[in-house]
Protein backbone atom coordinates (compact mmCIF):
# COMPACT_ATOMS: atom_id res chain seq x y z
CA UNK A 1 0.00 0.00 0.00
CA UNK A 2 2.88 2.40 0.71
CA UNK A 3 4.23 1.70 -2.78
CA UNK A 4 0.76 2.35 -4.17
CA UNK A 5 0.57 5.70 -2.34
CA UNK A 6 3.89 6.76 -3.86
CA UNK A 7 2.67 5.90 -7.36
CA UNK A 8 -0.59 7.80 -6.75
CA UNK A 9 1.42 10.88 -5.75
CA UNK A 10 3.41 10.70 -8.99
CA UNK A 11 0.35 10.00 -11.15
CA UNK A 12 -1.49 12.97 -9.64
CA UNK A 13 0.90 15.40 -11.35
CA UNK A 14 0.70 13.73 -14.74
CA UNK A 15 -1.94 14.27 -17.43
CA UNK A 16 -1.61 10.77 -18.93
CA UNK A 17 -4.46 8.24 -18.74
CA UNK A 18 -4.29 5.85 -15.78
CA UNK A 19 -5.62 2.30 -15.67
CA UNK A 20 -6.54 1.23 -12.14
CA UNK A 21 -6.71 -2.53 -11.64
CA UNK A 22 -8.14 -4.39 -8.69
CA UNK A 23 -10.84 -6.72 -7.52
CA UNK A 24 -14.33 -5.45 -6.82
CA UNK A 25 -14.47 -3.53 -3.55
CA UNK A 26 -10.77 -2.68 -3.26
CA UNK A 27 -11.38 1.07 -3.58
CA UNK A 28 -10.61 1.87 -7.22
CA UNK A 29 -12.77 5.00 -7.20
CA UNK A 30 -11.07 6.21 -4.02
CA UNK A 31 -7.72 5.88 -5.78
CA UNK A 32 -9.08 7.77 -8.79
CA UNK A 33 -10.35 10.55 -6.54
CA UNK A 34 -6.98 10.70 -4.77
CA UNK A 35 -5.22 11.10 -8.11
CA UNK A 36 -7.54 13.91 -9.18
CA UNK A 37 -7.78 15.83 -5.91
CA UNK A 38 -4.04 15.57 -5.20
CA UNK A 39 -3.11 17.10 -8.54
CA UNK A 40 -3.01 20.61 -9.99
CA UNK A 41 -6.56 20.32 -11.43
CA UNK A 42 -8.26 19.54 -8.13
CA UNK A 43 -10.57 22.55 -8.54
CA UNK A 44 -11.87 21.16 -11.86
CA UNK A 45 -14.71 18.60 -12.18
CA UNK A 46 -14.28 14.95 -11.25
CA UNK A 47 -17.00 12.93 -12.97
CA UNK A 48 -17.38 9.17 -12.35
CA UNK A 49 -19.18 7.02 -14.93
CA UNK A 50 -20.22 3.45 -14.04
CA UNK A 51 -19.89 1.70 -17.39
CA UNK A 52 -21.21 -1.55 -15.89
CA UNK A 53 -24.57 -0.17 -14.77
CA UNK A 54 -25.68 1.68 -17.92
CA UNK A 55 -27.06 0.18 -21.12
CA UNK A 56 -24.86 0.89 -24.20
CA UNK A 57 -27.16 3.55 -25.67
CA UNK A 58 -27.16 5.47 -22.40
CA UNK A 59 -23.38 5.29 -22.03
CA UNK A 60 -22.91 6.84 -25.48
CA UNK A 61 -25.32 9.70 -24.83
CA UNK A 62 -23.91 10.22 -21.31
CA UNK A 63 -20.31 10.43 -22.52
CA UNK A 64 -20.76 12.27 -25.80
CA UNK A 65 -24.09 14.08 -25.32
CA UNK A 66 -26.76 14.47 -27.98
CA UNK A 67 -28.54 17.13 -29.99
CA UNK A 68 -32.24 17.92 -29.98
CA UNK A 69 -34.17 15.35 -32.04
CA UNK A 70 -31.29 12.86 -32.11
CA UNK A 71 -33.70 10.11 -31.04
CA UNK A 72 -37.24 9.71 -29.76
CA UNK A 73 -37.60 11.65 -26.53
CA UNK A 74 -34.62 13.95 -27.14
CA UNK A 75 -36.62 17.14 -26.65
CA UNK A 76 -33.56 19.16 -25.70
CA UNK A 77 -29.85 18.95 -26.44
CA UNK A 78 -27.66 17.52 -23.68
CA UNK A 79 -23.98 18.13 -23.12
CA UNK A 80 -21.83 15.02 -22.73
CA UNK A 81 -19.82 14.27 -19.60
CA UNK A 82 -16.56 14.43 -21.56
CA UNK A 83 -17.42 18.04 -22.39
CA UNK A 84 -18.81 18.93 -18.95
CA UNK A 85 -15.56 17.77 -17.30
CA UNK A 86 -13.53 20.31 -19.29
CA UNK A 87 -10.11 20.68 -17.69
CA UNK A 88 -10.92 17.98 -15.13
CA UNK A 89 -11.19 14.20 -14.91
CA UNK A 90 -13.61 11.57 -16.17
CA UNK A 91 -13.39 8.29 -14.25
CA UNK A 92 -14.60 5.31 -16.30
CA UNK A 93 -15.41 2.64 -13.74
CA UNK A 94 -15.68 -0.95 -15.04
CA UNK A 95 -14.37 0.14 -18.45
CA UNK A 96 -14.05 -3.54 -19.38
CA UNK A 97 -17.85 -3.70 -19.69
CA UNK A 98 -17.95 -1.26 -22.63
CA UNK A 99 -19.25 -2.76 -25.91
CA UNK A 100 -16.74 -2.88 -28.77
CA UNK A 101 -18.44 -0.15 -30.84
CA UNK A 102 -18.28 2.27 -27.91
CA UNK A 103 -14.68 1.31 -27.28
CA UNK A 104 -13.86 2.52 -30.81
CA UNK A 105 -15.63 5.85 -30.20
CA UNK A 106 -13.89 6.31 -26.85
CA UNK A 107 -10.51 5.59 -28.45
CA UNK A 108 -11.13 8.24 -31.11
CA UNK A 109 -12.21 10.75 -28.45
CA UNK A 110 -9.02 10.17 -26.43
CA UNK A 111 -6.73 10.26 -29.48
CA UNK A 112 -8.31 13.20 -31.27
CA UNK A 113 -9.35 15.09 -28.11
CA UNK A 114 -12.76 15.71 -29.59
CA UNK A 115 -16.23 14.20 -29.51
CA UNK A 116 -19.29 14.16 -31.76
CA UNK A 117 -22.62 14.25 -29.90
CA UNK A 118 -25.23 11.69 -30.94
CA UNK A 119 -27.17 13.00 -33.92
CA UNK A 120 -24.73 15.83 -34.63
CA UNK A 121 -22.42 16.39 -37.62
CA UNK A 122 -20.13 18.73 -35.68
CA UNK A 123 -17.23 17.80 -33.45
CA UNK A 124 -16.47 19.41 -30.10
CA UNK A 125 -12.93 19.79 -28.76
CA UNK A 126 -12.40 18.42 -25.25
CA UNK A 127 -9.65 18.72 -22.67
CA UNK A 128 -10.10 16.06 -19.99
CA UNK A 129 -8.01 13.47 -18.24
CA UNK A 130 -9.19 9.87 -18.44
CA UNK A 131 -8.90 7.54 -15.48
CA UNK A 132 -10.25 4.02 -16.02
CA UNK A 133 -10.75 1.07 -13.71
CA UNK A 134 -11.71 -2.57 -14.07
CA UNK A 135 -11.79 -5.80 -12.09
CA UNK A 136 -11.46 -7.81 -15.30
CA UNK A 137 -8.28 -9.18 -16.86
CA UNK A 138 -8.08 -6.82 -19.83
CA UNK A 139 -5.13 -8.63 -21.38
CA UNK A 140 -7.21 -11.79 -21.50
CA UNK A 141 -10.18 -9.80 -22.83
CA UNK A 142 -7.94 -8.44 -25.59
CA UNK A 143 -6.77 -11.94 -26.54
CA UNK A 144 -10.41 -13.08 -26.64
CA UNK A 145 -11.42 -10.17 -28.87
CA UNK A 146 -13.65 -8.64 -26.16
CA UNK A 147 -11.57 -5.50 -25.68
CA UNK A 148 -9.74 -3.43 -28.26
CA UNK A 149 -5.96 -3.77 -28.10
CA UNK A 150 -5.38 -0.17 -29.20
CA UNK A 151 -7.73 1.18 -26.49
CA UNK A 152 -6.03 -1.02 -23.88
CA UNK A 153 -2.63 0.47 -24.69
CA UNK A 154 -4.09 3.98 -24.82
CA UNK A 155 -5.59 3.62 -21.31
CA UNK A 156 -2.63 1.70 -19.89
CA UNK A 157 -0.08 4.52 -20.11
CA UNK A 158 0.14 4.43 -16.31
CA UNK A 159 -1.08 1.36 -14.45
CA UNK A 160 -1.93 0.91 -10.77
CA UNK A 161 -2.86 -2.36 -9.10
CA UNK A 162 -4.71 -2.23 -5.80
CA UNK A 163 -3.97 -5.29 -3.62
CA UNK A 164 -6.89 -7.31 -2.32
CA UNK A 165 -7.70 -7.20 1.39
CA UNK A 166 -6.52 -10.80 1.89
CA UNK A 167 -3.07 -9.67 0.65
CA UNK A 168 -2.86 -7.09 3.44
CA UNK A 169 -4.58 -8.71 6.40
CA UNK A 170 -2.59 -6.52 8.79
CA UNK A 171 -4.78 -3.62 7.64
CA UNK A 172 -8.04 -5.33 8.68
CA UNK A 173 -7.97 -4.17 12.35
CA UNK A 174 -7.14 -0.60 11.28
CA UNK A 175 -9.85 -0.53 8.62
CA UNK A 176 -12.40 -2.08 11.00
CA UNK A 177 -11.60 0.51 13.67
CA UNK A 178 -11.98 3.31 11.11
CA UNK A 179 -15.36 2.01 9.89
CA UNK A 180 -16.63 1.51 13.46
CA UNK A 181 -15.55 5.02 14.39
CA UNK A 182 -17.54 6.41 11.47
CA UNK A 183 -20.57 4.27 12.33
CA UNK A 184 -20.34 5.26 15.99
CA UNK A 185 -20.47 8.94 15.04
CA UNK A 186 -23.51 8.43 12.83
CA UNK A 187 -25.52 6.45 15.41
CA UNK A 188 -24.23 8.15 18.57
CA UNK A 189 -23.16 4.85 20.16
CA UNK A 190 -19.55 3.70 20.39
CA UNK A 191 -18.94 0.21 18.99
CA UNK A 192 -15.95 -2.11 19.39
CA UNK A 193 -15.05 -5.62 18.24
CA UNK A 194 -14.63 -8.61 20.55
CA UNK A 195 -11.46 -10.71 20.22
CA UNK A 196 -13.38 -13.60 18.63
CA UNK A 197 -15.02 -11.31 16.09
CA UNK A 198 -11.70 -9.75 15.13
CA UNK A 199 -10.04 -13.18 14.81
CA UNK A 200 -12.85 -14.30 12.53
CA UNK A 201 -12.40 -11.21 10.39
CA UNK A 202 -8.66 -11.81 10.17
CA UNK A 203 -9.26 -15.42 9.09
CA UNK A 204 -11.83 -14.56 6.41
CA UNK A 205 -10.64 -13.93 2.84
CA UNK A 206 -13.01 -11.01 2.04
CA UNK A 207 -13.82 -11.70 -1.63
CA UNK A 208 -15.69 -8.38 -1.63
CA UNK A 209 -12.64 -6.69 -0.09
CA UNK A 210 -12.96 -3.38 1.83
CA UNK A 211 -16.50 -2.85 0.53
CA UNK A 212 -17.57 -6.20 2.00
CA UNK A 213 -15.84 -5.39 5.30
CA UNK A 214 -17.78 -2.12 5.54
CA UNK A 215 -21.03 -3.90 4.71
CA UNK A 216 -20.26 -6.59 7.31
CA UNK A 217 -19.77 -4.05 10.09
CA UNK A 218 -22.75 -1.90 9.05
CA UNK A 219 -25.03 -4.94 9.19
CA UNK A 220 -23.54 -6.06 12.50
CA UNK A 221 -24.14 -2.63 14.04
CA UNK A 222 -27.67 -2.55 12.68
CA UNK A 223 -28.63 -5.87 14.30
CA UNK A 224 -27.02 -5.48 17.73
CA UNK A 225 -27.95 -3.28 20.67
CA UNK A 226 -24.73 -3.74 22.66
CA UNK A 227 -21.54 -1.70 22.53
CA UNK A 228 -19.42 -4.70 21.56
CA UNK A 229 -19.80 -6.71 18.37
CA UNK A 230 -19.45 -10.44 18.98
CA UNK A 231 -18.84 -13.38 16.66
CA UNK A 232 -22.55 -14.08 16.37
CA UNK A 233 -23.21 -10.52 15.13
CA UNK A 234 -21.11 -11.08 12.01
CA UNK A 235 -22.52 -12.48 8.74
CA UNK A 236 -22.72 -16.27 8.54
CA UNK A 237 -19.95 -16.51 5.92
CA UNK A 238 -17.52 -14.83 8.35
CA UNK A 239 -18.66 -16.28 11.69
CA UNK A 240 -19.02 -19.88 10.47
CA UNK A 241 -15.45 -19.84 9.23
CA UNK A 242 -14.26 -19.18 12.78
CA UNK A 243 -16.83 -21.37 14.49
CA UNK A 244 -15.83 -24.37 12.39
CA UNK A 245 -12.15 -23.82 13.10
CA UNK A 246 -11.44 -23.08 9.43
CA UNK A 247 -9.51 -20.24 7.86
CA UNK A 248 -9.66 -19.41 4.20
CA UNK A 249 -6.00 -18.43 4.30
CA UNK A 250 -5.04 -22.11 4.34
CA UNK A 251 -2.51 -22.03 7.18
CA UNK A 252 -2.86 -25.32 9.05
CA UNK A 253 -6.45 -25.68 7.99
CA UNK A 254 -8.63 -28.69 7.41
CA UNK A 255 -10.27 -27.09 4.39
CA UNK A 256 -9.25 -24.49 1.82
CA UNK A 257 -12.12 -22.40 0.49
CA UNK A 258 -11.51 -20.97 -3.02
CA UNK A 259 -11.87 -17.20 -3.31
CA UNK A 260 -14.38 -17.52 -6.14
CA UNK A 261 -16.54 -19.78 -3.96
CA UNK A 262 -16.46 -17.27 -1.08
CA UNK A 263 -17.50 -14.50 -3.46
CA UNK A 264 -20.31 -16.69 -4.78
CA UNK A 265 -21.51 -17.46 -1.23
CA UNK A 266 -21.46 -13.76 -0.32
CA UNK A 267 -23.51 -12.74 -3.37
CA UNK A 268 -26.05 -15.57 -3.07
CA UNK A 269 -26.41 -15.12 0.71
CA UNK A 270 -27.02 -11.39 0.29
CA UNK A 271 -29.69 -11.98 -2.37
CA UNK A 272 -31.34 -14.61 -0.17
CA UNK A 273 -31.40 -12.28 2.85
CA UNK A 274 -33.01 -9.58 0.68
CA UNK A 275 -35.71 -12.00 -0.55
CA UNK A 276 -34.36 -12.05 -4.09
CA UNK A 277 -34.01 -8.27 -4.57
CA UNK A 278 -31.03 -8.24 -6.94
CA UNK A 279 -30.92 -4.48 -7.47
CA UNK A 280 -30.76 -3.84 -3.73
CA UNK A 281 -28.15 -6.60 -3.37
CA UNK A 282 -25.98 -4.94 -6.04
CA UNK A 283 -26.33 -1.60 -4.26
CA UNK A 284 -25.43 -3.03 -0.83
CA UNK A 285 -22.50 -5.00 -2.23
CA UNK A 286 -21.55 -1.88 -4.21
CA UNK A 287 -21.12 -3.63 -7.54
CA UNK A 288 -22.75 -2.77 -10.85
CA UNK A 289 -25.99 -4.56 -11.60
CA UNK A 290 -24.50 -5.72 -14.92
CA UNK A 291 -21.62 -7.32 -13.02
CA UNK A 292 -24.05 -8.98 -10.62
CA UNK A 293 -26.20 -10.43 -13.41
CA UNK A 294 -23.09 -11.66 -15.22
CA UNK A 295 -21.88 -13.48 -12.12
CA UNK A 296 -25.31 -15.01 -11.50
CA UNK A 297 -25.33 -16.26 -15.09
CA UNK A 298 -21.91 -17.81 -14.49
CA UNK A 299 -23.18 -19.55 -11.34
CA UNK A 300 -26.17 -20.94 -13.25
CA UNK A 301 -23.95 -22.35 -16.00
CA UNK A 302 -21.67 -23.92 -13.36
CA UNK A 303 -24.64 -25.68 -11.77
Amino acid sequence: MEKLYRIIAKAAHSTHPVLILGESGTGKELVARSIHFSGPFRDKPFIPVDCGSLVPTLIESELFGYVKGAFTGAMHAKEGLLAIAEGGTVFLDEVGELPLDLQAKLLRAIQEKEIRPVGSTKRIAINVRILAATNRDLEQAVSQGMFRRDLYFRLNVLSLRIPSLRERRQDIPILAAHVLERLSLSCGQERTLSDDALKAMLAYDWPGNVRELENCLERACAFTTTDMLHLGDLPVAVSNLRANGLTSAGNGTSKIVPIAELEKQTILNTIAQLNGDKLLAARLLRIGKTTLYRKLKEYTSQD
